[in-house]
């Protein structure tokens, strides 16, 4: 490794271990979606396993992975499931 690029993550690591030991720094979120919230706008919207993961545009294997809370949804689908679950009917024409 170059002595230029040692000396950047050097200073990296020192600027993040600064940040670390601030008294106010934020605390990262953990923002998850439980299996049941998944399935329970699935049965809100009516829709089967293969119907639902086909409208969303994700695979069924990756719904199913949802759904028995070995994957998590993240991103757009995260924020998509949370709409669905207040708005469903919204949900429903804008997918279809």
């Amino acid at each position: 490794m170059k002595e230029a690029d040692f000396q950047n993550l050097l200073q990296g690591i020192r600027e993040a271990g600064a940040h670390l030991r601030e008294k106010n720094h934020p605390v990262a979120r953990i923002d998850r979606i439980a299996p049941d919230s998944v399935i329970a706008v699935r049965a809100k919207l009516q829709l089967s396993q293969k119907a639902f993961s086909h409208a969303f545009g994700i695979s069924t294997a990756t719904l199913r992975n949802w759904e028995q809370g070995r994957r998590q949804p993240t991103g757009a689908a995260r924020v998509l499931l949370r709409v669905a679950a207040k708005h469903p009917k919204a949900v429903l024409e804008a997918v279809a």
